[in-house]
């Protein structure tokens, strides 16, 4: 394709995902599933599961091979930009009061699906195809492990702002617990791509990446108060352009490194320096990341999932083995881990939950594998099913543990927003105090 018919087709395909995604959500709104889940799901319908099956020739014209790269670029700047979003409202200042649970927890849902997944995949490497020709069994045993041990940050990150949980004591735990987990998982899967490539490098690097974008983000927060007041020098179109090129290198560094990009963008927005005026500055990015590009991300890996591929009864078996194992590894491990570090049921039955939702970043992980020869086709798809149910799960038992506390209880409620609002109350204001830092 021409770069005019690629730039064409591109415009189709955007008005398509965007009316499906719509139509998907106010579909799924009756039974509380959020937008992201409903985008997720829009991917599937729109692939070669769905559309490919009953109209194969009208997927193709929709979605051309060349298209699908130019669809995860675009996909890939929206979350780039709802992941800054997030890490700005996320206050550094929270994790404090909650860290040692988040690490608890954060360890527990790492190591349990971990070994869980491991264990199954071995167990089934004689009747189900995992791994493609050439590749040693190891790796693609350790690749579904470490798979599944990764938590759905940026799907945690929007069902927490959606649904009004960023001054909860589980939401903060889950936030902090989660950017702990993918981390971990990131660094895993760069070892396990090591493997599979013969070579090293790949895991030095994500170590050493790592720690090089702590020591620059905690120079960033040392003297937030200067930056910030060089930030009112600048036009608010400037303000906005300087933002943009912050947000894109540390989302290349990121990516580079092998973290993936969304790291970058979270860490960013959580040292970024805070004031009304920035504000609003990046609350104008909110409808161009959140409506029209971030659709895009998530309908990209759906539009390479083949359900066909399920028919095959034992590896329909194995699909359900690794969701169980999932749930069990993550869900159950993570809500003891909370339990174990002083946090009431109702919190770690929540903490467990939200942390249990794979979607996005599994999908990313898969897609890598895929990429790299690690996982077959059929591994890929089984992968898939596991990220939509474990995340199609999280909004209705939330709602579930709601009902059975009668909504979210209020000793559930942060410690820091409690105080923030106890002494806007004493203020006479009818809120909490704009955040001017973290």
């Amino acid at each position: 394709m021409s770069a005019t018919e690629l730039g064409t087709a591109f415009l189709l395909a955007v008005v398509v995902i965007l009316v499906v995604c719509r139509g998907v959500t106010l579909l799924l709104r009756p039974v509380g599933q959020p937008p992201v889940v409903a985008e997720m799901i829009a991917g599937v319908l729109l692939g070669p599961s769905v559309l490919g099956l009953l109209l194969p020739s009208v997927e193709h014209h929709l979605f051309p091979a060349p298209l699908r790269p130019v669809l995860y670029v675009a996909g890939q700047l929206g979350l780039v930009l709802f992941m800054f979003q997030s890490g700005y409202e996320f206050r550094l200042d929270r994790m404090k009061a909650v860290a040692r649970p988040a690490a608890m927890v954060s360890l527990a849902g790492i190591v349990t699906p971990l070994l869980l997944g491991v264990g199954l995949t071995w167990a089934v490497r004689d009747s189900v195809d995992t791994s493609p020709p050439g590749v040693p069994l190891h790796v693609t045993v350790l690749f579904v492990g470490v798979t599944l041990s990764i938590t759905a940050f940026p799907m945690l990150a929007r069902i927490i702002i959606e649904r009004g949980l960023t001054g909860t004591v589980f939401g903060t735990i889950s936030l902090a617990a989660g950017a702990l987990d993918d981390v971990a998982a990131w660094i895993m899967l760069a070892g396990v791509v090591s493997l599979a490539r013969g070579t090293s490098s790949a895991l030095v690097l994500a170590t050493a990446g790592a720690a090089g974008l702590v020591a620059v983000l905690a120079v960033l927060v040392r003297f937030r108060a200067p930056v910030l007041r060089a930030t009112e020098r600048l036009t608010t179109e400037q303000l906005l352009l300087v933002t943009l090129i912050a947000l894109c290198a540390a989302a290349w560094y990121t990516d580079r490194i092998g973290l993936y990009a969304v790291f970058g963008a979270f860490s960013l927005g959580a040292a970024y320096p805070r004031s009304p005026r920035i504000d609003r500055t990046i609350e104008s990015t909110a409808p161009l990341s959140g409506m029209l590009l971030l659709p895009l991300f998530f309908t990209y890996s759906g539009l390479n999932t083949d359900t066909g591929l399920l028919t095959d009864p034992s590896l329909l078996l194995f699909a359900a083995g690794c969701t169980l194992v999932a749930v069990v590894g993550k869900f159950g491990a993570c809500w003891l881990a909370a339990r174990l570090g002083g946090q009431p049921q109702g919190v770690a039955l929540r903490i467990g939950t939200l942390m249990n939702a794979r979607g996005l970043m599994q999908l990313i992980a898969i897609n890598v594998g895929l990429a790299d020869g690690i996982v077959s086709p059929s591994m890929f798809t089984v992968l898939v099913v596991v990220a939509v149910v474990t995340t199609v799960m999280a909004t209705p038992l939330l709602a579930v543990w709601d009902r059975r506390d009668g909504g979210v209880p209020a000793a559930q409620a942060d410690p820091v927003v409690a105080r923030e609002q106890d002494a806007a109350a004493v203020a006479g204001i009818g809120g909490p105090p704009a955040a001017d830092g973290a």
